[in-house]
């Protein structure tokens, strides 16, 4: 039985599923360096991709792994969609106070979860 992290689908996914990762890996919008407490914006965005019922992103998680904290990740946010209403993007504010990785991860009801990394530098 395959370890839950063996099931995400990455950037370097390869095989069949790879014909996928256009529609359905999450990229994420963010500056590649900000400044210590001060706020500024990520987005999140999957697709184009289906959106109904029986196919369609579900959810958006945001996470961030710290530089030097002992205990990773980080839980942002989460923004879940409905089919045939919410379009898979979205726009969040945070702060950081230590350099690390921003993790989005993207559920599709019939491909699974994708994920997408990005390094923040704080300075």
């Amino acid at each position: 039985m395959a370890k839950f992290g063996e099931l995400i689908y990455t950037e370097d996914v390869g095989g069949p599923v790879a014909a996928k990762k256009e529609t359905h890996m999450p990229r994420i919008e963010a500056p590649d360096a900000v400044k210590k407490g001060e706020p500024f914006k990520v987005t999140v965005r999957v697709g184009p991709h289906p959106n109904e019922a029986a196919h369609s992103i579900r959810r958006v998680e945001l996470w961030f792994a710290e530089e030097g904290r002992p205990f990773n990740p980080i839980h942002i946010a989460t923004v879940t969609f409905e089919p045939g209403y919410g379009e898979p993007e979205v726009t969040i504010t945070i702060k950081l106070e230590k350099s690390g990785t921003l993790y989005a991860l993207a559920y599709c009801n019939l491909h699974g979860i994708w994920e997408a990394r990005k390094d923040i530098r704080v300075e």
